[in-house]
């Protein structure tokens, strides 16, 4: 077990603050959620099964899975061809591409990206799913016939929804990247070591 966490630890200990997060925002969500639900003269919803399988919980969950997907699909794919001179986030500009010893497959050379790719059209359909019945349910209380896919998709509040969360990610990856230049985390991968140069580029 000793060794298990010890090869395994920074995949376990993360895996964990997600179980750990997902759960509080699950409780914090349905908390929220009666609360407008009493302000509405609307019945509480149970925690199991109805705020568990409802569209405000999965609407949530899938807008953020998708931005955290298309935020590190796009850092991957980008950093195999953009530069930032100086970032421990980089590779070098001035340093040669490793030459592969054997050719590999396109799906194989690509893979990380592409699994990214197919989690971030998962979490979208997700979040599109959650984020409709979740329109709907308001636009019945106000009266208001439900929206199609198709609409909600074209509808303002998705794109709302999506852009706020997008936006935040870039931010947070322009932070890393420019921020590993100047600045240092003794002991992390993701920082240059304490003794190079800000000039120095990759870790």
């Amino acid at each position: 077990m000793k060794k298990l966490f010890r090869n395994n630890g920074l995949s376990i200990v993360l895996a964990l603050l997600f179980l750990m997060f997902w759960a509080s925002q699950a409780i914090a969500g349905w908390k929220v959620h009666n609360e407008d639900q009493v302000l509405h003269h609307l019945p509480a919803l149970r925690f199991f099964p109805d705020y568990l399988t409802s569209g405000h919980f999965w609407q949530a969950t899938g807008e953020n899975w998708e931005s955290e997907f298309l935020q590190m699909g796009a850092y991957v794919i980008l950093t195999s061809f953009l530069f930032q001179k100086g970032s421990a986030e980089s590779k070098d500009p001035d340093e040669p591409e490793a030459i592969p010893r054997k050719q590999h497959s396109f799906l194989y050379r690509n893979s990380l990206s592409l699994a990214f790719a197919a989690f971030f059209l998962i979490a979208f359909v997700i979040h599109a799913s959650g984020g409709l019945i979740e329109f709907n349910q308001e636009r019945a209380e106000n009266g208001l016939p439900a929206e199609t896919m198709s609409q909600f998709l074209t509808d303002a509040e998705f794109w709302f929804q999506s852009f706020q969360n997008w936006q935040s990610e870039f931010l947070a990856v322009l932070s890393v990247v420019v921020l590993s230049i100047f600045l240092r985390q003794q002991g992390s991968p993701e920082s240059k070591p304490l003794d190079d140069a800000d000039s120095k580029t990759g870790s």
